[in-house]
């Protein structure tokens, strides 16, 4: 046999096929569409996945104030920041996080599920998170994702 026809293909930047996909985030579990959506900005459903290159689509989260959260997480859960001076330290639970800036909740869950490196930083510029159904980037003809067909 032929063994050319064995050789590992690896995606560069040139050869990535990138996509616009919209996700609708109402009803959904705050951590089940933060890991789906984790998976759609590395591009890991891809054949021609590769570790080291972003090499997944663009995603659109339509109606993040309406993310659910189970349990107590409203209220018991803590999100900590610190200003970097002494007594800085400040906490939020997921409730007042959503009244202020719902779209920052979706955006620290799927952060925290990317890699902590450059390659992290430049997916997470890939996500778009927006209030409402409503979005500005029709543009780029995104096309529909149902999350509940994605295993």
């Amino acid at each position: 046999m032929d063994t050319l026809s064995y050789k590992t293909v690896s995606a560069n930047k040139a050869t990535v096929n990138k996509e616009w996909v919209v996700v609708d985030a109402e009803g959904q579990i705050l951590g089940r569409l933060a890991s789906k959506v984790a998976n759609l900005l590395r591009g890991k459903h891809k054949p021609n996945f590769t570790p080291h290159v972003d090499c997944g689509d663009n995603v659109i989260v339509i109606n993040a104030e309406k993310v659910v959260l189970t349990g107590k997480k409203i209220t018991d859960k803590q999100y900590v920041r610190h200003s970097g001076y002494p007594g800085g330290q400040t906490f939020q639970n997921p409730e007042d996080i959503l009244s202020k800036y719902p779209e920052r909740l979706v955006e620290k869950a799927v952060k925290g599920m990317l890699p902590k490196n450059r390659l992290g930083s430049v997916l997470f510029r890939n996500l778009k998170v927006v209030v409402g159904p409503e979005h500005k980037y029709e543009a780029q003809k995104p096309k529909v994702i149902d999350l509940n067909s994605i295993k």
